[in-house]
Formats: structure tokens, sequence, C-alpha cells
């Protein structure tokens, strides 16, 4: 008799989102047991955990960051032969690397702010960063999320000083948009609701995002029709542009009334209660256990047809 797949939760992991990553982990093992048997594993190095079967397990990951989303964990599993809910490896591999992302997207006509890479042992000086972007900037690590690292430098001089920060890693400095930033969850290809982040700071950094009180979200954006629906339909290209599958998040900055910018895309985003997909996908009807069921259900389909499960 076929038997029930297991989804396998992944939380925790070895990036500076660990933390992070170990509350969405425990929120989604609720959910998810409310439709399938499930498991919570902590993942506490960069390598699969003993005891996953590729005829039962499904794994849903909630790991943020290095190994979790640059298609590390990804190409693991794929080499072990285990199903796994979102993004295969070659997709997070290029949605991990901004540069890479703004590139692919800006060839289905997503439009992009310009930028700079480059290495902690290559860096610029803050004359050839002024000479390309202006004086008010942005440096963050180009292959971090959660806004970890992330600078707000105003002039030559502040310039100097987030540069002389850096010593390791891959860095990307982009102007310094002003604006309201927008963030949308693609389901299966479909853009979910918009939600328009207001930190009261003016900064959306690591502390906005996770101290309770310190950044206000409407969902749905206050935005007309219009402009819903091109941030929607920059969503869904943005998503198919990187070869993304099941979901994502993509976020965004208007600036003005039409200059709408793609900023990233998180193929693993956060999966607490109050995490922007979860609130992107509340505007479109789906409850927190309604949307679990659904990022994990391709990957169960995916299984069952395989190996023939009931």
């Amino acid at each position: 008799m076929p038997t029930t797949p297991v989804i396998t939760v992944f939380c925790g992991g070895v990036s500076p989102e660990r933390e992070v990553s170990l509350g969405s982990g425990q929120a989604s093992a609720q959910a998810l047991a409310r439709v399938w048997p499930t498991r919570l594993v902590r993942i506490d190095e960069a390598a699969l955990p003993a005891g996953l079967d590729p005829a039962r397990d499904v794994v849903f990951s909630t790991l943020h960051g290095t190994f979790g989303e640059d298609g590390g964990m990804q190409r693991l599993l794929d080499a072990a032969g285990i199903h796994y809910a979102g993004c295969g490896a070659d997709s997070s591999a290029l949605t991990m690397d901004k540069h890479a992302t703004k590139a692919a997207c800006a060839t289905a006509d997503v439009r992009v702010a310009a930028g700079l890479v480059f290495a902690a042992d290559a860096k610029p000086d803050a004359a050839a960063v002024v000479a390309a972007l202006g004086e008010r900037v942005v440096i963050k690590p180009n292959d971090q999320g959660s806004s970890v690292g992330l600078v707000l430098a105003d002039g030559r001089a502040e310039i100097a000083a987030g540069l002389a920060g850096i010593t390791a890693g891959d860095w990307l400095a982009e102007p310094w948009l002003r604006g309201r930033e927008l963030s949308v969850g693609v389901l299966g290809g479909r853009a979910l609701g918009v939600v328009e982040i207001r930190p009261k700071s003016g900064v959306y950094d690591f502390t906005s995002k996770y101290t309770k009180g310190m950044t206000e979200y409407f969902a749905p954006a206050p935005l007309d029709a219009a402009a819903t629906e091109r941030v929607r339909l920059a969503a869904e290209r943005a998503f198919a542009a990187c070869g993304c599958r099941d979901y994502a998040r993509a976020d965004f900055i208007l600036c003005g009334e039409n200059d709408l910018y793609l900023l990233e895309i998180n193929t693993l985003p956060g999966m607490k209660e109050t995490s922007l997909l979860p609130m992107s996908a509340r505007c479109a009807g789906y409850d927190f256990t309604d949307l679990v069921r659904e990022l994990v259900a391709p990957a169960v389909q995916r299984l069952r047809q395989e190996h023939r499960l009931a």
C-alpha cells in the first residue's frame, strides 16, 4: 500500500539569518502538521541531515541566506534524489546574487537600478563610486538577505567610511532610491497581493525588520488598481526571468508615481505568520495554513508522480 508523504521542515542553518529561520521553521511546521505528517529538523552544519527517504520525504526548507537560498542545500537534495518545495538549485543561486538577478530581470522588461559590484579585496574608492552612482548610495552584500550588512551613505565621506568597513565577501553599491517600499509574493507564477512597508526610522534595515513596532505594514498597499497591477506584473516577469519554481517573493521600490524598480527576489522568504509572504497571501484570501499547503503541494505532487504515493 502506498505511503503518505512526510513533510520535513528544515530550519536554522549556518548563515547570519539563522535565528530568523528558526522562527520560520517552527511556524511552518505547526501549520503543515494540520495537513500532512510533519517533522521539524534543525540544520546546524552545511550538510544534509541523516535519515531522509527519497521515496517518502518532501523537504520544506525555511533556511535563509548562505547554504539555504544560494543553491547549496538544493544541490545536495537533488543529488540525494529528495523532492523539495521551492526554487531549484540554479534559480536559487541566481537570485541569491543580487547583481545577476537584476541583469536577468532587465532582459524581461523589469526596471532595475544601476549597480556597481565588487569584491572586498578589489573595492573601489569613494570617488569611483560617486562617479558611477552619485553621492547618495546603498552598499550591501551581494549575496545576503534580511538587510545584513546594509550601509546607507550620503556624501563622499560616508561612502568612504562604509567602504572602509568592508573586509570580506562580494558587495553591491546602488543609488539610494527614495520611495515606497513594496513586496509581493508569487505563487505558481502568479502574483499575490502587494504589501507596502513603512519603517518608522525611514530605513528598512535588520533592526526595522525584526524589532516589533519599528515598521508599519499595509496589506494591501494603498495603491490604485493600475499601479497594483503594474507591480504584480513586474513580480511575475521577474519570477519567470530567474527560472523560479513554486513560490518566491519580489521586493520593489516605487519612486514617484511611475518609476518602479526591482530590489531583489527572495526564494525562501520569512515564513512566520507576520512575515511579508504570508501578508501578501492574505490579500489574496489565503490564511497561513492555506498558504503553506499551497507552497508545498507542487513538491508533494512531484514525489507522488515519481513514487506513486497516496
